[in-house]
């Protein structure tokens, strides 16, 4: 029997040892608990496991970066369908003071990558309130990371089709898809949110995104890691926002009045290594990362149900010298010709790198049942400016698009327009040659 089917067994018997909304047979119901997939474990529910699922499914078409190729073939624009993300969620108050939390699926899975993928665990911790609201310990693979707000995005509720994954600092380098080895505490002190961690990097030696060997440009240091110190805090001006898990929310339609102002920081000493020259001494250096970052989510006429959504950052980032990376989302290509350009293959462009980066998001919500029992529309945009120490030209990418909320963000569709920059490198620098796109529709379906 499969690692999958024992999975799926284990699974199926929580549903049915509920009824159909989730509730324990034989509790009283709340209008709330009829949405939500929820066993309870004492009379009064402070004691419970909830699931929850959710897959995001992209079709999409890419007009692919300069000599990409696909299997070794020439290829300008890629149309493909994949699962962007496909995951599930099972957590609880088991006791008093106990909370786990655990989330498993799969990320990435399209026409190029290997079949029949197994699901794989993104969070495993366990975690024990010390003092109630104030102060929580915890430990396992987990988000509750520094050093940003979308260092840690609830997937389901991003206003955009996608997080701003810079803000993702080792995303894959030393870590798995955001989630570290950690040792944590989180909490709130009056209007204070606060989380702060201490992590053990994951080995470059198993890292698909780098090379383990050193270059005249900085990258994660393949010898044994020292311990990452990161944190965020944001300061709660209006609605508390819940910190039950590590992820925050992208917009929360009008439900909620939330103006928070943030900063955090990420350091792990002597994380990167360089040669001064090739073939020469390597040498290292620290990364040390800084944000602040604000994010607004107000309702405008509660009578109609419009909202506005809000997020701006800023990042000072030192991965040492002339770090950059060059990172596609969900790329659909495998290739590029020698000379094709500074982005490789299909979709990529510098999104990561030394040097400063400045983000901003918005979004509208429209009138509810602007479109009758259809639901109704979120328009946004949203772009990131990055000034890299490795690039001569600035690095502009903006988004625009609009959420189709047929159900809140159960049932969504969302249309994307991303524009890229295209850089190549010539013998005085590397400097911006053209711009090329990115459309993008996605159907989301969560419990």
């Amino acid at each position: 029997m499969t690692k999958l089917t024992i999975l799926s067994l284990l699974f199926l018997s929580f549903l049915f040892s509920t009824d159909l909304y989730g509730q324990k047979v034989g509790s009283p119901e709340t209008e709330k608990d009829k949405s939500e997939l929820k066993f309870l474990l004492n009379k009064d529910g402070s004691h419970y496991v909830k699931a929850t699922f959710l897959n995001q499914i992209w079709l999409r078409n890419t007009w692919n970066n300069p000599g990409t190729t696909v299997d070794g073939y020439l290829e300008d624009q890629t149309f493909d369908i994949g699962l962007r993300r496909t995951r599930i969620q099972l957590f609880g108050k088991i006791a008093d003071k106990i909370f786990f939390y655990t989330q498993f699926g799969n990320n990435n899975l399209t026409y190029l990558g290997e079949r029949k993928q197994g699901l794989f665990f993104h969070d495993a911790l366990g975690e024990l309130e010390i003092m109630e609201n104030k102060l929580s310990i915890g430990t396992g693979l987990t988000g509750w990371n520094g050093v940003s707000r979308y260092a840690s995005p609830s997937i389901g509720s991003i206003l955009s089709l996608d997080a701003p994954l810079y803000q993702q600092t080792t995303n894959d380098a030393t870590d798995q898809f955001l989630r570290k080895y950690s040792a944590y505490v989180k909490g709130k002190l009056n209007r204070l949110d606060y989380r702060m961690a201490i992590s053990k990097p994951m080995a470059v030696s198993r890292s698909t995104v780098q090379s383990a060997l050193p270059a005249e440009q900085a990258l994660f240091a393949a010898s044994p890691a020292g311990l990452q110190w990161h944190g965020y805090y944001m300061y709660q001006f209006q609605d508390q926002e819940s910190n039950l898990t590590p992820y925050n929310a992208g917009s929360y339609l009008g439900e909620k009045s939330v103006f928070n102002l943030g900063t955090g920081f990420l350091f792990q000493k002597d994380a990167m290594w360089f040669q001064e020259e090739a073939g020469g001494e390597v040498a290292y250096s620290d990364l040390a990362l800084f944000s602040v970052d604000v994010f607004y989510d107000q309702p405008l006429d509660q009578s109609k149900g419009t909202a506005i959504t809000a997020y701006a950052a800023f990042h000072s980032n030192d991965y040492g010298r002339n770090y950059i990376r060059n990172l596609g989302v969900m790329n659909p290509a495998n290739g590029s010709l020698d000379g094709g350009s500074f982005n490789g293959a299909g979709n990529g462009f510098p999104m990561m790198g030394t040097g400063n980066s400045y983000y901003g998001q918005i979004g509208y919500l429209m009138k509810k049942n602007l479109l009758g029992s259809w639901g109704t529309l979120q328009p946004f945009l949203t772009s990131q400016l990055s000034n890299f120490d490795a690039l001569d030209d600035p690095m502009l990418m903006y988004e625009y698009g609009f959420n189709w909320l047929i159900n809140g963000n159960q049932t969504k569709l969302s249309v994307n327009y991303q524009s890229r920059p295209v850089f190549t490198e010539e013998a005085t620098g590397i400097f911006q040659s053209e711009r090329k796109g990115m459309l993008v529709m996605q159907f989301q379906i969560s419990i």
